[in-house]
């Protein structure tokens, strides 16, 4: 469903202040300030990487009438909902058709899909690989927490091996997928790895994967001090951050395949891929439409 609720001009009639750095926090015009708020868990990282993205939109000058959010079911999905943008909460991992039919339906927007691990490559999984095949000129910003925070912690896609959850009680036994090296082999041009930590890395890699002219991938690992980390005894949220302040090491020239995420151990972090290629829509200019006007 469309989430503009109320126009952004009657939300901010004055907009002088915030300009002026005066009154409100001058981030506010990017936010439903009706919606807060938000649902987020203390300690979670969704609304440290949430509060990345909204610098990202103004240190990037990004034309908030042409920036559209679209996000899937879950805690990471509810981000759609406190934007002060045209943005799309949709069905159950179906968050990149949405975001390709925008796209492909205005070329002008600047789509960007704000989703969960389980949204994004569980029920999704087959959408993400095929967006980042044909090249759609979207980003995706992917917050990776190990498991269904919203519905209880179950397993999913991400769970690492041998962690517990509420449906792998004794560990568990799946090897996760390794999101880098999925979107990178897919054929996603922009491909970068940060944790919640590493905030204004995190800010510039939204601003870059925005820019990126083509399938652009950002994982963002993020703290469940809730659904996750407290079944696996690993503390608490500051326990999570300082982990990843002395376990992350930048790896921006480690081969994809190498930047498996391990249940306890060290996190690669940096951009991993940034290569130009034709988009969908430049192929489809040259194999369909130039050969149709023949």
């Amino acid at each position: 469903m469309i989430e503009r609720l109320v126009p952004r001009q009657e939300l901010k009639a004055d907009k002088s202040s915030w300009q002026k750095g005066h009154g409100d926090h001058p981030l506010d015009r990017f936010l439903k300030e009706g919606r807060i708020p938000h649902i987020w868990c203390s300690g979670c990282g969704i609304g440290i990487a949430f509060t990345a993205f909204v610098r990202a939109l103004d240190k990037g000058q990004f034309d908030c009438d042409k920036t559209v959010v679209v996000s899937g079911i879950g805690c990471s999905g509810r981000a759609a909902g406190y934007l002060n943008l045209d943005t799309y909460h949709t069905t159950h991992g179906r968050a990149i058709p949405f975001a390709t039919g925008l796209k492909l339906a205005n070329p002008e927007l600047k789509v960007v899909v704000f989703s969960g691990d389980g949204d994004l490559f569980a029920i999704g999984g087959n959408h993400i690989i095929h967006a980042a095949r044909r090249n759609i000129d979207i980003t995706v910003i992917c917050i990776n927490n190990f498991n269904y925070g919203m519905t209880g912690g179950q397993g999913g896609p991400t769970t690492p091996l041998e962690a517990r959850t509420t449906t792998t009680p004794y560990g568990c036994a799946e090897r996760p997928f390794n999101l880098i090296y999925m979107a990178k082999a897919a054929g996603a041009v922009y491909v970068a790895r940060w944790t919640a930590l590493h905030t204004y890395e995190m800010r510039d890699a939204m601003i870059q994967g925005m820019n990126k002219r083509g399938f652009s991938f950002i994982e963002i690992v993020s703290p469940c001090p809730t659904g996750y980390a407290r079944r696996n005894k690993l503390g608490s949220a500051l326990d999570l951050m300082r982990f990843y302040r002395d376990n992350s090491y930048l790896a921006a020239e480690l081969d994809p395949e190498n930047t498996a995420l391990p249940f306890k151990g060290r996190v690669a972090v940096g951009k991993f891929v940034d290569i130009e290629k034709p988009t969908f829509m430049d192929m489809w200019e040259s194999c369909v439409v130039s050969k149709a006007r023949k």
